[in-house]
């Protein structure tokens, strides 16, 4: 058996917000278009950690989720070969961790969202993943 794996995904607010997600109960991620997270999101297994980061604007981890469904083809997609996961929330963060705070972190400076911040879906190492979860007000 695998052990889980540990990601972060990022949406605008005012296109989908935390709250849309928690409405909604699960989510197909879809219209990802970055090779990379491409190959990130095909990664995923059922039952993976997810963070759910506030891109743009606000710029802060919000919420914690996971992976309910793996890979499959993305229906909002023009051309083949495009990908979405199913995704459901489990627990707001209790305290917002903003890119500033992470940034300020020595701890947390390998993070692809410091060193590739426009990337979309990125992996997070398991102490990395404890600390934001810790930062959040989250247990891990």
């Amino acid at each position: 058996m695998s052990r889980r794996r540990c990601w972060l995904v990022k949406s605008e607010p005012e296109v989908y917000s935390w709250e849309d997600f928690v409405r909604e109960k699960v989510t197909a991620w879809t219209g990802v278009r970055s090779f990379q997270a491409r190959i990130n999101l095909r990664a995923m297994a059922v039952g993976d950690a997810v963070l759910f980061y506030y891109s743009g604007k606000e710029r802060a981890i919000v919420g914690l989720a996971k992976v309910t469904k793996t890979a499959y083809p993305d229906e909002t997609a023009e051309e083949g070969g495009w990908v979405c996961v199913d995704l459901a929330p489990v627990k707001a963060f209790k305290t917002r961790v903003e890119l500033s705070a992470i940034k300020a972190r020595k701890t947390l400076q390998n993070l692809a969202l410091v060193r590739q911040s426009r990337l979309s879906v990125m992996p997070l190492g398991d102490v990395e993943y404890r600390e934001l979860l810790e930062m959040g007000g989250i247990a891990a």
